[in-house]
């Protein structure tokens, strides 16, 4: 291992870079198990995580990246938001430390069963969807990953038999022999692509990472209508088993729909659901369903527990959540559509007339796909971020009106203001929220509080 000169690696010794929920989590994992931890962030670490570190005699620092303390470790544990191109990850490099990330640490240390669910859009609901099941079918099971608490601080304090994962990913990224024995792709839309080069082979490449340590004993879900998955499996073997899921054409193992109904064969295990019985509506749950119920079948819940499911599972907050109706105005909060193909899903998905709130860091989107639907359904739209050039030409001649607010608040009283009696106001951005906002949670907390103020 080459080494810099002026620093001595010390093989007992693990650098965590961020102290967020998987940084903390990973550390008091590491610690666990015997390392020598040291946890060290660029800004500044949120109280609750300090107060973690402190109470179980972890060395950490803020502010800064200390090149004394972090490069003689013998592996970095990396925060899924740092990208490769910093300065000390440049360096951690160059001397030939191992850097992963929370997951591939944390899977080191688990024997249970793991359902890994990625996709640009809809995978917090699939996650969710099939962890919900599993609770309903009496499975003991954790729910982790980009939702939930830490996947390394459920290893190192529960015994849960089941894992049910969301990774993103920038959570892929930095696994090399992390294994799901279920690996879900849900979809694949241009996403990130400021983090891949601009490339959305890069970015693809990155969704499949899902599935480069998986063997024959492994299975493999996706979608059979997804233009993207279909390419790139025509040019790339999976090792896994492979079941897929379509709305269009009919599978022989996986889930297709028929005289609307939703048919899952999968190793001569069947089971059949009207698609008017789902609790969410929209054509793209649907798809989220159909996923749902393959790795139910996969896992032999029973039939009950998937159907239960199916019918009662509820909106999360942030994605199609509906807040209140004020003056026969309904407000619907999607915070959590931050690109194209998610906002696309919420407008389809939405019968009434509407003022659609958009906008915030445009990561190179191209809203062409958009076009139609805002056509067909929007008469107004807000532009909520620090630059809405992008927002203009896209849909300058599809909506009546288009405003630029600063704010949450005005963004929604200029939205009440010229909303009709009948029309809904959707918060379905499109964007990254880094402009105005800590995150999208924090976008959809200041909707929904700037809504009941109304």
């Amino acid at each position: 291992m080459k080494t810099n000169k002026n620093i001595s690696t010390n093989n007992n010794r693990i650098a965590i870079l961020g102290a967020g929920e998987s940084g903390v989590g990973a550390a008091i994992l590491a610690q666990q198990k015997g390392f020598e931890v040291f946890v060290s962030d660029f800004g500044k670490v949120a109280d609750k995580y300090a107060l973690v570190l402190n109470e179980n005699k972890i060395a950490w620092e803020e502010g800064k990246h200390s090149e004394s303390e972090i490069l003689n470790a013998v592996e970095i544990i990396k925060s899924p938001g740092i990208p490769d191109t910093v300065s000390i990850i440049k360096k951690a490099v160059e001397n030939g430390i191992s850097i992963v990330n929370e997951i591939e640490f944390a899977s080191r240390y688990t024997d249970a069963f793991i359902v890994a669910v990625t996709g640009s859009n809809g995978k917090t609901t699939v996650t969710s969807w099939i962890y919900d099941a599993f609770v309903k079918d009496g499975r003991n099971a954790g729910l982790g990953g980009n939702i939930g608490k830490s996947f390394a601080l459920q290893v190192a304090q529960e015994n849960y038999d089941y894992y049910v994962l969301e990774l993103s990913s920038f959570q892929l990224d930095n696994c090399y022999q992390f294994r799901p024995n279920i690996a879900v792709l849900v979809n694949i839309s241009p996403d990130h692509l400021d983090r891949y080069n601009y490339k959305y082979e890069n970015y693809i490449a990155s969704k499949f990472r899902i599935t480069q340590a998986q063997t024959a004993d492994d299975l493999f879900v996706y979608c059979a209508d997804d233009e993207a998955t279909l390419n790139y499996l025509a040019e790339n073997k999976i090792q896994a088993k492979t079941a897929a899921f379509s709305i269009k054409n009919k599978v022989e193992q996986g889930a297709y729909l028929e005289n609307e109904e939703i048919k899952i064969n999968l190793n001569n295990k069947t089971f059949n659901m009207s698609i008017h019985k789902l609790g969410l509506v929209g054509q793209h749950n649907i798809y989220n369903s159909m996923a749902q119920a393959i790795v139910g079948k996969a896992t032999d819940l029973k039939k009950d527990a998937i159907r239960e499911s199916l019918q009662n599972f509820k909106n999360l907050e942030h994605r199609m959540e509906k807040v209140l109706k004020v003056g026969g105005i309904q407000f619907i909060n999607d915070s959590k559509a931050t690109n194209v193909n998610s906002t696309w899903y919420a407008l389809e998905s939405t019968q009434a007339s509407l003022v659609w709130i958009a906008g915030g860091v445009d990561k190179g989107n191209d809203y062409d796909a958009l076009k139609h639907l805002v056509d067909q359904k929007v008469h107004t739209i807000i532009c909520l971020g620090k630059d809405n050039r992008n927002l203009h030409k896209a849909f300058g001649t599809c909506a009546d009106l288009m405003i630029n607010v600063q704010s949450m608040d005005e963004a929604v009283k200029v939205a009440h203001h010229f909303a009709n009696k009948g029309d809904s106001i959707l918060l379905s951005p499109a964007c990254a929220s880094f402009d105005l906002f800590e995150n999208y949670e924090d976008r959809g907390r200041q909707f929904k509080k700037a809504v009941k103020n109304l």
